[in-house]
């Protein structure tokens, strides 16, 4: 992941959120503009049962 992320997984989880909501239209353009991988990102909120839904644009 990027130096620029949150290394916690809930600060993370409240980082990508507000990008998300504020920001970015889509998971993958957040990933593209922070230059992470989306897998790492699904995998890192996954292990705090977070996952990405589309629909919302949101981890949930």
């Amino acid at each position: 992941m990027s130096e620029t992320l949150p290394k916690d997984p809930v600060m993370l989880l409240s980082f990508i959120n507000l990008k998300l909501r504020d920001f970015y239209p889509s998971l993958d353009e957040f990933c593209k503009a922070f230059n992470v991988n989306e897998s790492d990102i699904r995998q890192k909120l996954e292990t705090i049962d977070y996952v990405y839904d589309s629909k919302i644009n949101q981890f949930i």
